[in-house]
């Protein structure tokens, strides 16, 4: 009974990664590569758990934010320059939102006109109206229905011994740049930078306590498991069938509806409907995340259980996000994929910096006490800075 009065902000902040631009990185990674980069999702579950749960412990522990303890340590200018990174990285994901919501919504012959101001102005009222708890218990809920990209899956009837094969025989293609580009993306989509400040903010305003670290825990690593079994299906599912069958797409919209004649009408419904889910449920978190991270980091009040009046720049910013990733959708030419799929190349390569302040962070006994990184912890997490850099050198040495 516990776990469950504390379960939220872990499982929430994973699933939520699960996102337009997650599910068109993983659709076009199953689509062009097949199941070669399934192995991948290994190391990453693992690594994801060990941040998050560096997130959740600081928060817990501290009772502030990840942006408020770096302004705190390190200054406004520096913090100043990395909300400014993290409000444009999170514009395109917002973007990518949208996008998702439009797209997912076209397949049932609803205008992109109609399906994104509606949906806009649902998430808007959904945080500015709502309480922590209420926001919550819906986000919750909505995590249920990633279920349909499981069914997808097996839908899709792929050959699961090839599928369990790839899992832990690593396929390398590192002469290739869009294999390395993708490569980085399926890590930035699935660690994005964003997800840190979110996960600490949302275990702080819950105000978990350090008796309930351990159920933090817990739901930390629920989460980061369920993400990447959600993900695996989705490679699994266009491997099975697009990539088999030679067909390329561009969006996860292409990939719903490629899937038609190979997995029948109700795999394409069940995927656009689980593509509609999660863009609705991250367009309402990425804007949130946002608001919680620059208002930290430059001091200012936030909360969705504080009113309007009583955090101005919260809502402000919050609004502003929402305003512009829905309008940009609604251009006629605006470059709605380039902006999706960078927007996660970006994501993995801004990840190793976090990462960086993070561990400093962690490492401090007069901010942790007794509860600073264990030498493995800080192991993992350095190895996981250092091979994203390493793979972002690889991208820019062989775009060239």
């Amino acid at each position: 009974m516990i776990f469950l009065a504390i379960m939220g902000p872990g499982i929430i902040t994973s699933n939520v990664d699960n996102d337009a631009g997650g599910i068109t990185t993983y659709s076009l990674a199953g689509a062009h590569f097949g199941y070669s980069l399934i192995w991948v999702l290994i190391p990453i579950t693992i690594a994801l758990i060990i941040v998050q749960e560096m997130c959740a412990r600081m928060g817990i522990v501290t009772g502030k934010g990840l942006a408020d303890l770096i302004r705190e340590n390190y200054g406004v200018r520096i913090t100043f320059t990395i909300m400014s990174v993290l409000f444009l990285v999170n514009i395109g994901n917002t973007i990518g939102e949208f996008a998702g919501v439009a797209a997912s919504m076209e397949i049932f012959g609803i205008s992109k006109f109609l399906s994104v101001p509606l949906v806009g102005l649902a998430v808007w009222l959904l945080v500015v109206k709502g309480t922590y708890k209420s926001v919550e218990k819906i986000f919750l809920f909505a995590c249920l229905f990633y279920i349909t990209y499981i069914i997808s899956g097996f839908l899709a009837k792929p050959a699961w011994n090839e599928v369990f094969s790839q899992s832990i025989r690593p396929t390398f293609q590192f002469r290739s740049n869009d294999y390395l580009t993708m490569l980085i993306g399926v890590v930035g989509t699935t660690i994005a930078p964003w997800m840190q400040f979110y996960l600490q903010s949302a275990v702080v305003e819950k105000g978990v306590q350090l008796e309930n670290y351990k159920y933090s825990k817990m739901d930390v690593i629920s989460g980061s498991v369920i993400v990447n079994v959600v993900a695996l299906f989705i490679i699994v599912s266009c491997a099975a069938t697009l990539f088999k069958a030679g067909i390329r797409i561009e969006t996860a919209k292409d990939a719903a509806l490629a899937l038609q004649p190979f997995a029948g009408k109700f795999c394409t419904y069940l995927f656009a409907f689980g593509l509609f889910n999660a863009s609705v449920f991250a367009a309402s978190i990425l804007p949130l995340s946002t608001a919680y991270s620059i208002c930290e980091g430059m001091g200012w009040e936030s909360g969705v259980n504080r009113k309007f009046s009583e955090a101005p720049q919260f809502y402000f910013i919050y609004t502003i996000m929402i305003v512009l990733g829905g309008a940009l959708v609604l251009l006629p030419k605006f470059p709605l994929i380039t902006a999706m799929y960078l927007s996660q190349v970006i994501n993995g390569v801004f990840l190793p910096f976090v990462l960086i302040f993070m561990l400093f962070l962690i490492n401090k006994r007069e901010l942790m006490g007794g509860y600073v990184n264990t030498k493995i912890y800080n192991i993992i997490t350095w190895v996981t800075i250092f091979v994203m850099m390493i793979l972002s050198v690889g991208m820019l040495v062989t775009s060239f």
